[in-house]
């Protein structure tokens, strides 16, 4: 893989809430992100980067490049299961296991098969807020889901 010396900026950062500037002026053609999307993926060291039409550049994103936009509850099989609507127009079922709980007390999981984490919206996270419990006991917060709990570890992002 190429060292950050050799990867260029692709003067794009992607913003807290998810939005994309160029250079600081916002990036209004949605099919244009939409298409980077596609192409955006972490490198072993950390870094987002885009390749697109032969090219390879890093993105700079003050958090994470996706957010949980809102959640949906439904029964599937006879299961509980929660569906994330992602800003890059995809939806995915959650994995539970796979969330937790950042500095601010921000909710994160990963998406994309565990590719890349994304921040929940607070209409995310109040929606998914219903199924969280605290366990004075062991000070820590759990989802139940089909009646087994999973830990919500706090600040523990999953390494790239």
């Amino acid at each position: 893989m190429n060292s950050a010396e050799e990867t260029p900026k692709c003067l794009i950062t992607i913003d807290k809430n998810g939005n994309w500037y160029h250079r600081g002026s916002p990036m209004i053609h949605r099919e244009f992100v939409l298409e980077f999307y596609k192409h955006l993926f972490r490198d072993e060291q950390g870094r987002y980067l885009i390749r697109w039409a032969g090219r390879l550049c890093e993105v700079d994103v003050e958090d994470t490049p996706l957010v949980i936009r809102h959640i949906e509850v439904t029964k599937a099989d006879g299961k509980e299961v929660v569906t994330v609507y992602l800003n890059d127009d995809t939806e995915e079922v959650l994995d539970t296991d796979s969330l937790w709980i950042g500095k601010e007390n921000v909710l994160y999981a990963m998406v994309r098969q565990g590719a890349l984490p994304a921040r929940f919206l607070r209409p995310a996270y109040y929606s998914l807020a219903g199924l969280m419990e605290y366990d004075e006991s062991k000070g820590d917060y759990t989802i139940t889901l089909n009646g087994e709990k999973h830990s919500l570890p706090l600040h523990g992002q999953p390494a790239p």
